[in-house]
């Protein structure tokens, strides 16, 4: 006795069924083409002729002013610039999956980066991703990628953005990502891979490990069809690859009890019927398993009724701007509005659903006159998100949400769509602090009391900081060394120095560290809330104490002075502080010179400098001695008064 059991992701995928779609609309406008063959499936295309969607197999074949149809692989952008050129209207049946990688590709070239895909290069998909930039590179497999890393053609310090081809292992496409990883800091990677892809060679390799002989129904020029020939051959010893029931002969199984089918994305439904109805005929004992559901089995199960408030899963069609459409496998086609897709106003609906994917909802409301459903996902959303608050106190776990209102005595933060009160104590702001400074932004915080029947939870900010800042604390404490620098914040200004958090421990900069200048107060050189750079002088860990430097040794004005002057230069000086000494001139910021009484004048003996000078006046002054120990400089006026011998006027 044979039994048959039918893989329940084979046939069409979401994007070659919407693409057939747009393709038979689209013919019964008129006749338009395909630039190409719109799928990798003959019997399909020579259909889909028939109906008046001709195969043009270059772009001269295509008249100008001709509706043509842009193929589920996608086309390059310069395929869309010569039709528009021809005057040609288009209509794209490009897969939204592949839509998305073309969206990655020319964000990446307006960013600088470089696009590698991962994939086979001369794979429609990919020469249509490669048509989106002016430059990428593709990598086929893990060897491929050794090989272009080991050979260092880009800089290690290039951007780099990675995406898949739809139809790519995932098992190779992680490898591939993993040896970009360690050479390429600057990088960017998109799981591109078509989960429907994934899910049905995922089933095809189940399936062929179970069963004495596999059927792989599609198009020898498919590629997804082809790799799951590869992956049943992997699992199973007996494979047979058959384009259409014709094609299959059924006395090969023989000696197979257990027979799987599985087929393409590419493979319509009539041709897998084609080929089941066959050995249907032909084998008179065969027996469906009971786990499996036959293809007539699920043509039934598609026109079932769907009930208010039962659980339903299906595929993600369309993300709109008012809702998401959902294919349920049933007659009602479903919608979820954006209002019932989430309740947290951190997510967009991109964050939440993709193109392609499965999604759990809840039933609203059946419409069978209109043959559509409402239906809900953050009411199933809101269960799970109540456990996790649950959860989140019972284990003590960090959880994350947006502040999105303030509330009398405190804030109200959205956690997954659950209102957390966090009380005014608890925000960790400062007393003084408005509660709006932290509006709009994220905050992590700790689960403290859940009250479910009142739907009261509250949580507080302060703990979560209060346990980051003892962790960092005790890094610092166990890593600090003098001379090691940190970036730190000023947390308080005193009239002595300024006290600087370097993570969770506050050290002090004096006010003789701030400046090489002269000041009077720290509000002069930083303020609270600033993130400066200071350097560890000393410490007393027993005694809890750190003192911080912040003014830095190229700033040194000393250091200014002796690279730029010397014993001999003349300069031009600001008189700063009278003495009855003499007068203090300001060399550079930072360094003053002394110009001695003696050395003010020749013209005449004075008592007292400001005879001659007065603060804020410019004079010429000649540096007569540089003391480097004591950063003493001695200055004279005098001596550019007195002319040398050598200067002396010769009479003939």
């Amino acid at each position: 006795m044979k039994n048959v059991i039918l893989a329940e992701s084979a046939g069409f995928c979401y994007g070659v069924k919407r693409a057939i779609e747009i393709a038979e609309q689209a013919a019964a406008e008129g006749r338009c083409y395909t630039l190409g063959a719109l799928i990798h499936n003959k019997q399909e295309t020579n259909r889909l002729e028939q109906l008046g969607a001709c195969l043009a197999g270059d772009m001269d074949a295509i008249p100008n002013g001709s509706t043509v149809i842009m193929r589920s692989h996608g086309s390059p952008r310069s395929d869309y610039e010569l039709l528009e050129a021809k005057g040609c209207r288009i209509v794209d049946a490009t897969c939204p999956n592949v839509a998305r990688i073309h969206k990655i590709m020319r964000q990446a070239e307006a960013e600088g980066r470089l696009p590698v895909i991962i994939g086979d290069a001369d794979h429609p998909e990919v020469l249509a991703i490669r048509g989106q930039c002016s430059r990428s590179v593709v990598l086929a497999d893990e060897a491929e990628t050794e090989d272009w890393v080991r050979s260092g053609e880009i800089s290690r310090e290039t951007p780099v953005t990675v995406v898949h081809q739809t139809t790519a292992i995932r098992e190779n496409a992680k490898k591939c990502d993993e040896i970009i990883k360690k050479e390429y800091t600057n990088l960017k990677i998109f799981d591109t891979i078509c989960e429907a892809t994934s899910r049905r060679q995922q089933e095809a390799a189940k399936l062929a490990a179970e069963c004495d002989a596999m059927i792989v129904i599609g198009d020898r020029s498919s590629a997804n069809t082809k790799r799951l020939a590869e992956i049943c051959a992997e699992h199973c010893e007996k494979v047979i690859f058959a384009q259409s029931a014709e094609e299959l002969d059924l006395s090969e199984l023989d000696g197979a009890a257990l027979i799987g089918v599985t087929a393409g994305a590419s493979a319509p439904a009539w041709i897998i019927k084609e080929a089941y109805n066959k050995m249907t005929e032909e084998i008179k004992t065969m027996e469906i398993v009971p786990e499996e559901e036959s293809f007539d089995a699920l043509l039934e199960a598609s026109i079932k009724t769907l009930n208010t408030g039962e659980k339903v899963t299906g595929i993600v069609q369309h993300i709109g701007t008012t809702e998401v459409t959902v294919d349920l496998g049933t007659k009602h086609s479903g919608y979820i509005p954006m209002h019932e897709l989430t309740d947290d106003p951190d997510l967009k609906p991109e964050d939440i659903v993709q193109v392609g994917a499965e999604i759990e909802t809840y039933v609203m409301r059946v419409n069978d006159v209109e043959g559509t459903v409402m239906l809900s996902k953050k009411r199933l959303d809101t269960v799970k998100n109540w456990e996790f608050i649950e959860q989140a106190k019972e284990e003590k776990l960090v959880v994350e949400g947006t502040v999105t209102e303030e509330n009398k005595g405190g804030v109200i933060i959205n956690v997954k769509g659950i209102r957390v009160f966090v009380p005014a104590s608890q925000t960790g702001l400062a007393k003084d602090a408005p509660m709006d400074s932290i509006m709009k932004t994220r905050q992590q915080l700790r689960i403290t009391e859940v009250n479910h029947s009142r739907r009261r939870v509250v949580g507080s900010i302060r703990a979560v900081q209060y346990e980051a800042r003892k962790a960092a604390a005790e890094t610092t404490w166990n890593e600090i060394e003098e001379g090691k620098k940190y970036v730190g914040t000023v947390k308080s200004l005193t009239s002595y120095g300024a006290f600087v958090d370097i993570g969770g421990v506050d050290g002090m900069v004096h006010v003789s560290e701030l400046s090489w200048k002269r000041i009077k107060n720290p509000a002069e050189v930083v303020k609270v809330g600033d993130q400066i750079e200071v350097y560890v002088i000393s410490f007393d860990k027993e005694a809890k104490k750190i003192s911080l430097g912040y003014k830095q040794a190229a700033d040194n004005p000393w250091a200014v002075f002796t690279g730029k002057y010397e014993v001999g230069s003349v300069l031009t000086v600001k008189i700063v502080k009278l003495m009855a000494f003499g007068a203090f001139a300001e060399l550079v910021p930072g360094v003053d010179g002394l110009i001695h009484v003696s050395q003010i004048t020749n013209e005449r003996r004075i008592g007292k400098p400001e005879e001659v000078l007065s603060e804020g006046q410019e004079v010429e002054v000649k540096i007569t001695n540089i003391d480097f120990e004591k950063q003493k400089v001695s200055l004279s006026m005098r001596a550019l008064m007195e002319a040398p011998a050598e200067e002396a006027p010769v009479e003939e």
